[in-house]
């Protein structure tokens, strides 16, 4: 049992340094690189599976010793494998961030498409670019109009508003509110 876990240990201290060698790889050697640590994972999962059949049939005194010691090698087995799936999380993620950055820049962007189809029907049922124009002035005026009566409402609000909290002060204090 002692060389197989002698073995077995080593190899999960390689795949330690082989998951420091995943944030410095290029993007063509790092699909490798997660495949070897991934075969190394699978290998030692196998192995583990005989470590704990080999531990079993230790002597008694032994055996607790020899169980704790699988238990470590598989715990810490499984602390790489989420390692590695979170590191291939990250990649995904990162891959498709840069793939929809690449086609956002590489999209060509157009008028309002709103807007082109209402001039098309206005030029069907043959309104003037005159008008056209008009109707848009008149759309960007009230804009600011709407802008303008919000913000006399809120400066009236505003006005008003020491004079309710003064009320709603008064009765949670207990107090007779005259106003």
């Amino acid at each position: 049992m002692d060389p197989l876990f002698q073995q077995t240990h080593k190899q999960v201290h390689e795949i330690q340094s082989c998951m420091g060698r995943l944030e410095t790889a290029d993007k063509q050697s790092v699909h490798i690189v997660e495949n070897e640590i991934q075969a190394s994972i699978d290998q030692i999962f196998s192995r583990l599976e005989r470590l704990e059949i080999l531990s079993s049939k230790e002597p008694p005194n032994k055996r607790q010793n020899a169980k704790l010691r699988v238990d470590q090698l598989k715990y810490d087995v499984q602390h790489l494998q989420t390692a590695l799936r979170n590191f291939q999380h990250r990649r995904h993620a990162r891959e498709q961030q840069e793939r929809q950055r690449e086609e956002l820049l590489s999209r060509t962007f157009t008028t309002n498409g709103t807007q082109k189809k209402i001039l098309d029907i206005a030029n069907m049922l043959g309104l003037s670019n005159t008008v056209m124009r008009l109707i848009e002035k008149r759309a960007f005026q009230d804009k600011y109009f709407m802008i303008d009566k919000e913000h006399m409402f809120l400066t009236r609000e505003c006005a008003l508003f020491p004079t309710h909290s003064h009320h709603w002060r008064s009765l949670s204090f207990g107090e007779v509110g005259t106003g």
